[in-house]
């Protein structure tokens, strides 16, 4: 047995974890990572690389089969054990980067062990050593929840960190829940020729507010069945597994369960810590510091459950490191605009505050890609955006969007919205033709014709008649 004492302990080495540790570290303290298997982050082993890696051969057997719409004719050939050896092996590539840092951080400073609390700074690890630090991170993750109804196909279950090690494609699969990640994995296995349904007990798609998730709704429903305030029930079949709800049956060869990932916390024993919980067991704390209440006790990433996304992860794990490093001084940091992307075809995502339908302080301008000049040159006219804003001056507070290439312009919003840009500051901006950027131009001229003190823009700029979507002019 082995007592350590360290200035910070980091329990969790994922994206969060890491942050956590290197930034404690510089401020010229003594640091500890705790993780039982130093497997790598997320994002790389089962998260946004894999799934990433299996849209781009869907999007590119999805562009083959669509090119006669130019005028090419193909033939498509889905070979799913070639496309998911591709995946690991890039999967692993990107993974070994991350294993490659942790491997050069400093002697002493990786345990591995699960730890639990045993009062506030000191932790039990269940190697049998035990950690006592003045300050803690916690930046255990999330893992996927799976309802207990699955329990009895369990072998026929799939979640997001074992899809990616299939040996080839499933005849057919059922997607429950239809949040991004739920979506995405749904969609890109449709188009790798999966026949595939999805299932969710709420009315939306993808955490979208309810014009854009219609809007979702309606492209992606032309392809696949998606059955939303439906609960199936499964069981057992000889050939997979049989789905049961209210109105309907199907029998699918696999299930994958992508009904949200809870925080890893139950196996810390928190009530020792002396934090205070919310009704899910996870501690109240501060945005803005990651502290929880006035405790040594700091929680960034996947583990607070607040924004589950990787960048958000490494700012909380930074700020966490540097606040559990200088306790009991603490420094309060402004967060960045929330930014959500689920990557579907089209992209949706949201960005920044969506107001209420009544709140009559903020205005709201629409833009439609299914009638947009560069979508339709691209065969992908589809979706639509709706972009919010102060309505005394026309201020960006936030947007909500469907639409192709909408991963970039979400990322142009969310940052016009951090820099307190008006509709019309934007408008001022250069807006190259014919790009899907102009689509946005309309939503931002509602806007303005909406508030009251905009900067007037310059009319010359409006689009020639005709080509009010950005089509070309010739």
């Amino acid at each position: 047995m082995t007592h350590h004492v360290a200035d910070v302990a980091v329990i969790g080495a994922g994206t969060a974890g890491l942050a956590a540790e290197r930034h404690a570290r510089r401020q010229g303290v003594t640091t500890r990572l705790i993780d039982p298997d130093f497997a790598g982050t997320t994002c790389a082993t089962v998260g946004c690389m894999p799934s990433k890696l299996l849209i781009g051969a869907a999007d590119a057997a999805h562009e083959a089969a669509g090119a006669g719409a130019f005028g090419l004719r193909t033939e498509v050939e889905v070979r799913g054990a070639e496309v998911f050896e591709r995946v690991r092996r890039m999967r692993d590539d990107f993974a070994q980067g991350v294993q490659q840092s942790i491997a050069e951080l400093p002697d002493g400073v990786c345990l591995r062990a699960r730890a639990r609390f045993e009062a506030p700074g000191e932790l039990a690890l269940d190697s049998g050593d035990t950690v006592k630090a003045r300050a803690v991170v916690i930046a255990t993750g999330a893992t996927p929840a799976l309802p207990g109804p699955y329990q009895a196909v369990s072998d026929r279950v799939l979640t997001n960190q074992t899809i990616f090690e299939l040996d080839d494609l499933p005849e057919s699969l059922g997607v429950i829940g239809a949040g991004p990640l739920g979506l995405e994995l749904a969609q890109a296995m449709h188009r790798l020729g999966v026949q595939v349904e999805v299932f969710d007990a709420g009315d939306r798609l993808a955490g979208l507010p309810a014009e854009t998730s219609r809007a979702l709704y309606e492209v992606l429903s032309r392809a696949f069945r998606i059955h939303l305030n439906r609960t199936p029930e499964p069981a057992p079949h000889p050939d997979g597994v049989a789905l049961t709800w209210q109105d309907g049956s199907t029998r699918v060869e696999r299930v994958l369960v992508a009904a949200g990932r809870p925080p890893l916390l139950d196996a810390l024993e928190l009530e020792k810590a002396g934090l205070d919980l919310d009704d899910h067991g996870t501690p109240l704390f501060d945005p803005a510091t990651m502290q929880c209440g006035e405790a040594p006790v700091f929680i960034a990433g996947d583990a607070n459950h607040d924004r589950p996304v990787l960048h958000e992860a490494s700012h909380e794990g930074t700020v966490a490191g540097r606040n559990a490093a200088a306790w009991p001084e603490v420094t309060r940091t402004t967060r960045k605009v929330p930014l959500n992307i689920a990557f579907t075809r089209p992209e949706a995502a949201v960005i920044g505050t969506i107001p209420e339908a009544d709140d009559d302080t903020h205005v709201t301008g629409e833009a439609d890609f299914s009638d947009q000049g560069r979508a339709k040159v691209m065969a992908r006219a589809a979706g639509m955006a709706r972009l919010h804003a102060r309505a005394g001056d026309g201020r960006l507070v936030g947007a909500e969007l469907c639409a192709p290439g909408g991963e970039h312009l979400a990322h142009l919003l969310a940052w016009a919205v951090q820099c307190g840009m008006s509709a019309s500051d934007v408008l001022e901006m250069p807006f190259y033709h014919p790009t899907l950027e102009e689509g946005l131009q309309s939503a931002l001229r509602q806007i303005c014709r909406q508030t009251e003190r905009s900067k007037p823009w310059n009319r010359d700029d409006d689009p020639l008649p005709g080509s009010r979507s950005g089509a070309p002019e010739g």
